[in-house]
């Protein structure tokens, strides 16, 4: 009876959410540790697929770095990184949009059609959906002078053509979307799937910006888990050097996106099972909301 009771207090929790996200755009990136262990990726796509259903519109934007690993690793072949970043080459380009567009697109589909959802799979060259440019990555060298570095078919998103995405939100489709772009001379480019993630909820009006990741959020200085912080919170977080290293760029997505106008951003911890429904559906939630007021 007791557990019962527990149930019934969960989705009782939920209603409100519901309601007040039912019609709206979310983005979710999903990557990391949820994307390679079978019993997390069963439960993002039960995630999506509740959501959907519920009458949200959720749209995935998926990573795969580790699986463009594997097989150029497979295949005798190796990418250099640079900060984290993968140098590109046509090779590795080729390597990299048969895996991302192909192999792990088609299974994210295929989890979350098995769940009883429609997913459709996309990447950034369909429809002209993800238009980009070349990144050059700035690197500040020993004398303080910014030197610019070329990675190769590595690029930035330029434009989002959001009527593609329309078409798929007002049906009961889910877009799944690799991070793939194009430039106007159809080079394509591999790019960030946090910063294809940002843009795309950017570009949607987007309610919400869901970054899953390896990490519970963002901590403080005693490695406290900070739940709600406004945009100028993370901004202080970032000068005083609370938030370094490989969160930056993680945060600074989720910075910009708020900034643009998406009303909240939030970097969850992939690990732990159905986070995207406890992250928005319940009142503590299980991450970082970054908003330019706290609330959720």
């Amino acid at each position: 009876m007791t557990h019962g009771l527990d149930k019934t207090k969960v989705l009782i929790e939920a209603l409100p959410y519901i309601q007040r996200f039912a019609g709206k755009i979310l983005v979710v990136k999903y990557g990391g540790n949820a994307m390679t262990d079978p019993e997390l990726e069963s439960s993002f796509a039960r995630d999506i697929v509740l959501l959907k259903t519920v009458g949200l519109n959720p749209i995935v934007v998926h990573g795969g770095g580790p699986q463009v690993d594997r097989l150029l690793k497979r295949l005798g072949q190796e990418s250099d990184r640079i900060d984290g970043m993968r140098v590109t080459d046509p090779a590795t380009m080729e390597i990299a949009e048969m895996v991302l567009g192909g192999q792990v697109n088609k299974s994210i589909v295929n989890l979350i059609n098995q769940h009883g959802g429609r997913a459709i799979g996309l990447t950034g060259k369909d429809g002209k959906l993800i238009q980009a440019q070349k990144l050059l990555m700035e690197k500040t060298d020993a004398d303080g002078n910014i030197q610019k570095i070329d990675l190769g078919l590595v690029g930035e998103v330029t434009h989002v053509n959001t009527d593609v995405l329309e078409m798929f939100t007002q049906s009961d489709l889910i877009p799944v979307i690799a991070p793939l772009g194009v430039d106007e001379h159809g080079n394509t480019y591999n790019i960030n799937a946090d910063l294809v993630a940002g843009k795309v909820a950017e570009a949607i009006g987007a309610e919400k910006l869901i970054l899953l990741t390896n990490i519970s959020g963002v901590l403080d200085e005693n490695k406290n888990l900070l739940t709600g912080l406004t945009t100028q919170d993370v901004d202080r977080l970032i000068e005083t050097g609370v938030i370094y290293g490989g969160m930056i760029p993680k945060v600074g997505c989720a910075l910009d996106a708020v900034k643009g106008g998406v009303v909240s951003a939030h970097i969850v911890d992939g690990r732990v099972p159905h986070a995207t429904l406890l992250e928005i559906f319940t009142d503590h939630g299980v991450g970082t909301l970054i908003s330019n007021q706290v609330n959720h």
